[in-house]
């Protein structure tokens, strides 16, 4: 029995297929087959029914396949211990992040942390959550950056920082007359949301009104985009409301400042967490990767409020 071998199992039964799984491993199909054919005569078992499309596992082959992850991330760990003690980061990372706040957040991440970790390679891409819990179990990613809690068994989340929400109303909105508004002050009929998917969409919903698809059926048009950035310019064209998250607001200028409301106290906000599965270990890295996304966020954010309310949405299941 070989890591390779353990490699290549646990490959098969996260694609279903020895030849994307051969593709991840980046070997042939017949070399990929022929390992894990050698360690099913070695075991006197078989892990997986190939007379199933896609190749499905056996009841035995799941138990040694959780084990195999196991075994997996306890060899990173010798890895994380020389690197711990040199104290020289090096490897590849892959970090998935969500939309709503990959903007904000990635572009001073890759001008600093090149910078400050010169032989770490990260690999960033944008997820929504449930294809970020999917990639984790998978192990196809090592962490991801979203809004927790997730209330998810076998993730780990760290808690970064609180983002409070923002309403941001066109010229001619009422609303614009208060100092603070409350959730009541946003017209439902004119709210522009994200698509469904985004997990902020249903946080935005919980804090409005459960009615609200209903309410803006009678619209003559409607239009739901999984950009917080183009929501920001249908208000500024089409007239309306929106509500961003404060990070999509640092860099605003003054006219578009005086279209921003907060809310009254409890203020709604969203958790941000760095998340990763249960058998991660790469933990010297991971927090090189909080103390540099910390301080591209205003200090403001680093403290939960007591009067906040965050609002705590099951986003796996959105």
């Amino acid at each position: 029995m070989t890591i390779t071998q353990l490699e290549y199992v646990v490959a098969v039964a996260t694609y279903k297929s020895f030849v994307a799984a051969a593709e991840k491993c980046f070997v042939t199909q017949p070399t990929l087959s022929m390992q894990i054919q050698k360690l099913e005569d070695e075991l006197g078992i078989k892990l997986f029914d190939r007379n199933k499309h896609p190749i499905a596992i056996t009841a035995m082959g799941n138990a040694i396949v959780e084990q195999a992850k196991i075994v997996l991330a306890e060899c990173e760990k010798i890895q994380e211990l020389i690197q711990t003690q040199q104290n020289n980061l090096a490897g590849t990372f892959k970090l998935a992040v969500i939309p709503t706040i990959a903007p904000y957040v990635i572009p001073g991440l890759l001008e600093h942390y090149g910078t400050a970790f010169p032989n770490v390679k990260l690999q960033i891409k944008e997820l929504e959550t449930d294809h970020i819990i999917a990639a984790l179990r998978n192990n196809e990613i090592d962490a991801a950056l979203l809004s927790t809690p997730l209330e998810e068994a076998d993730i780990k989340e760290y808690p970064l920082f609180y983002e409070t929400f923002v309403a941001y109303f066109s010229k001619d909105e009422p609303a614009l007359k208060k100092r603070l508004i409350v959730p009541d002050d946003i017209s439902l009929e004119r709210i522009w949301l994200l698509n469904e998917g985004h997990c902020m969409r249903n946080q935005i919903i919980n804090l409005c009104s459960e009615h609200i698809q209903m309410l803006q059926a009678e619209r003559p048009y409607r239009y739901e985009s999984s950009n917080v950035e183009t929501l920001r310019k249908m208000v500024d064209k089409n007239g309306g409301v929106t509500v961003l998250p404060e990070l999509a607001t640092l860099e605003f200028n003054d006219d578009q400042m005086d279209n921003i409301r907060y809310f009254e106290d409890p203020e709604p906000v969203r958790e941000i967490s760095l998340v990763t599965n249960m058998h991660f270990v790469k933990l010297t890295l991971l927090q090189s990767l909080m103390d540099e996304i910390l301080k591209l966020v205003p200090e403001k954010m680093r403290v939960q409020k007591k009067n906040r309310k965050v609002l705590r949405i099951q986003s796996a299941k959105l």
